[in-house]
Parts: C-alpha cells; sequence; structure tokens
C-alpha cells in the first residue's frame, strides 16, 4: 500500500475514545435490563423477558447484511447509524410505558448493538491498515478492548450511584445517559475519523464474485470461528457463573463477586495494550493456544471449589481469575487480528460480521450450558468447557497447518 495512502486514515484515537463512551452507554444500562422496565411500566417480568429475548432474536440475520453493507459502503457509517439507532432506542426507554413501545425501542436498541458488532472490527482493522500509525491490527485492537472495559465498567459504577436511592427520576437519567453517550460517540466518529481508500471505490475485480458462497467454501476460516466460540463461551461464563459459584458453590460473602470482577476489568483496561504488544511478532495461533490453555487451568482449579473451605477457596479463586484474565488478555486482540488477516480485503466487512457469530452462538448457549451441567454437579460445567478448551490446541494447531505465514503474524508492533 502506498504511502499516501497509508496517510489518508487519521483519528484513531478519537475512535478509541468513541468506543469508550458507547462502552459506557452500554455501562451506565446493563446492570438494570429488566430491572429498568418492573420500576417504570406496569408490564409483567414474564411479558418483559419475552419482549426482550424477541427483540434480540430478530436481530440474528443482521451481521450477514451488514457484512455486505460494509463491504459496498465502508464500515464507517454502519458504525454511526448503528449509534445514532443505540441513541434513539434509549431516548424511547424514557418514554415508553406499553408493551408495543416497549418491544419497540429495545428492537431499534438491539438492531443498533448488532449492526455495531458487525462492522466495528472492520472499521479498526481497515484504519489500521491505512495509518501511518506504527501499531498494528492486533494492538489497535487491544487498545479498544481496554477502552471498552473500562467504558462499561465506568458506567456500571455509575449506574450504581444514581439509581441507589430507587426514584423514578433516577431510572430515566441512566435512559438519557446512556443515549448521549451513543449520540456523542456518532458524532465523534463521523466528525474526525477516517479509515482510508473507500472500500466501494476499490476495484471492482478484485472483489468476490460470489459473496458469501466464498466464505462458506472457506474451510480454515469456518474452523476458526467453530474454534472460538469455544473461546467465547469461555469469556462469558465469569460474569454469567461467578455469583453463583461464590454464594452457592463455596458460600462465599457476597461482596467477593463484585471485588473479582472490578479487579478483572480493571487489569484488562490497563494491560491489553501493553500484553498486545509484547505479544506483536509472535505465531497468533500459538498465542490462542496459550489461551486455551489458561482457560483450561481456569476451569480445573474452578471445578475443584467446594462448599466450606473459605481459607483456601479464596485464594484458589483468585488465582484462576488471574488465569481467567490473562487468557482473556491474550485471546481478545489475536482471534480478531487473525479473522481479520485470514479475511479477503474486499470481503473484510462479510468475513468479521459473520466471525462475530462465534460471540452470539456462545451467548445464547451459555446460560443453558452452565444451568443444566451445574444442576447436574458443582464440578461439571467447569470440566466440560475445560475439556473443550483442551481440545482446541488441536484444533488450532490443525488450523495453523493450512494458513499462510503472512496470516500468522502481525508484524507491526
Amino acid at each position: 500500500m502506498s504511502g499516501g495512502a497509508r496517510r489518508s486514515a487519521r483519528g484513531g484515537e478519537v475512535l478509541i475514545a468513541a468506543l469508550a463512551i458507547d462502552s459506557l452507554g452500554h455501562g451506565l444500562f446493563l446492570p438494570l435490563s429488566l430491572v429498568y422496565f418492573t420500576e417504570l411500566t406496569p408490564v409483567p417480568l414474564a411479558v418483559l423477558g419475552v419482549l426482550l429475548s424477541v427483540a434480540n432474536a430478530i436481530t440474528l440475520p443482521i451481521p450477514v447484511w451488514a457484512g455486505a453493507i460494509a463491504d459496498r459502503i465502508g464500515p464507517l457509517p454502519v458504525v454511526v447509524a448503528a449509534q445514532v439507532m443505540q441513541a434513539v432506542g434509549f431516548l424511547a426507554y424514557a418514554w415508553v410505558s406499553g408493551p408495543v413501545g416497549i418491544f419497540l425501542a429495545a428492537s431499534l436498541v438491539a438492531l443498533g448493538v448488532r449492526f455495531f458488532w458487525s462492522t466495528i472490527f472492520t472499521a479498526v482493522a481497515d484504519y489500521a491498515d491505512n495509518s501511518a500509525s506504527p501499531r498494528g491490527r492486533d494492538t489497535w485492537y487491544a487498545i479498544g478492548n481496554g477502552a471498552r472495559t473500562a467504558g462499561l465498567a465506568a458506567g456500571g459504577l455509575l449506574t450504581g450511584v444514581v439509581v441507589a436511592d430507587g426514584r423514578e427520576a433516577a431510572f430515566r437519567a441512566v435512559a438519557y445517559g446512556a443515549a448521549v453517550c451513543f449520540a456523542v460517540a456518532a458524532v465523534m466518529i463521523a466528525a474526525f475519523v477516517r479509515t482510508g481508500e473507500a472500500r466501494g471505490e476499490r476495484s471492482a475485480e478484485s472483489a468476490p464474485a460470489s459473496g458469501y458462497m466464498e466464505l462458506v467454501r472457506d474451510r480454515p476460516f469456518l474452523g476458526l470461528i467453530c474454534l472460538n466460540t469455544v473461546y467465547a463461551l469461555s469469556t462469558l461464563m465469569l460474569g454469567l457463573a461467578l455469583p453463583t459459584v461464590v454464594l452457592s458453590g463455596i458460600q462465599g460473602p457476597a461482596w467477593l463477586t463484585a471485588s473479582i470482577l472490578a479487579g478483572n476489568a480493571i487489569l484488562i483496561a490497563v494491560l491489553s495494550a501493553p500484553i498486545a504488544r509484547r505479544l506483536a511478532g509472535r505465531r497468533r495461533t500459538r498465542t490462542l493456544i496459550g489461551a486455551a490453555v489458561l482457560w483450561t487451568g481456569w476451569c480445573l482449579i474452578m471445578a475443584a471449589l467446594v462448599p466450606g473451605q473459605l481459607w483456601w477457596a479464596i485464594p484458589a479463586l483468585l488465582v484462576a481469575t488471574l488465569l481467567f484474565t490473562a487468557a482473556e488478555l491474550m485471546h481478545a486482540p489475536v482471534s480478531n487480528g487473525l479473522a481479520a488477516s485470514m479475511a479477503p480485503v474486499q470481503a473484510r466487512g462479510r468475513y468479521l460480521a459473520v466471525f462475530q457469530y462465534s460471540f452470539t452462538l456462545a451467548s445464547i448457549a451459555a446460560p443453558a450450558f452452565f444451568g443444566a451441567l451445574y444442576e447436574l454437579d458443582h464440578a461439571a460445567p467447569w470440566l466440560a468447557l475445560g475439556l473443550a478448551n483442551a481440545v482446541t490446541v488441536v484444533g488450532v494447531l490443525l488450523l495453523e497447518r493450512r494458513l499462510p505465514a503472512r496470516v500468522l503474524r502481525d508484524t507491526v508492533a
């Protein structure tokens, strides 16, 4: 790529700041979820659950469309539109009171969320490719992951303070605050961020003629999606399972869950970029293997925890969480960097959008996976997940043999 093309990207720091503000908006509302509508509307909890589940379910086809749009017009317009949709949706949250209004507002937010996550990784990859910055894709992904984690944590803390007294005005203020965050992030990206050469201006001759059919025939990439589904399930399990493990698994104090999750968030926010820089130049596949080994160790420790022995259970839980955090720091940027490198440039939007299905499938499966196996035995979900991570080591080694050398390393630090 020519030097002129590389200088055509600008606003990387603004993009990261916008990601942090976007995540602040999510963090503001995430702790409320169902509680918001049960406090402010007369709609029964059971009905609310169905409405929100359906609102999210209808977004499942979105990544397929979002990826194709990103390849045609570029990812940034889609990212900005997605944030505007979320801003309008959260603004509506402050006014809706009936089932129809709640469903429409929740659907708008869910659509915005799905469009955003289906295209933001393409935007970051395009920026990294066309920027004069010495940082590679993996480092930019790591910085974005750290900013996102910090935003989520800050939003959750602010919400805890704001709604402590339980007043309706406080709950509505959270919805307004989230709407402002998404609107500000959209304006920042639209006004100051450019990812370089417009994707629609590239030679049509180099574009894949068969669209998604080429992706379906790309067996190594489909293999990566399958492997990453296991890793995505692992990343979700800490937040999903930890409260149950602390309260019933080891019968520990209630404050322990919040402390561990806060510590995990702080480490991710602070260490994402430094760890990515240390890993730059190493084979991405070997980094994923390292993450899988760490998650396997985490699972084995979690499986060994029993009630009534806090003197060793709490230190073991802290050690396990450090293993989890190290695995997460290794996996998050490298998995996205590998997916972006495996994608043909003209189909990057489609490839990275479909790659997000690994996280979608994991989020759907996680509650049932943990609940059913934990009911069977407290160690069962951890042994099953640990075995799955161990098996992925073989899968990644087989994948590595199918990949060209150029995609195995992020050569720019």
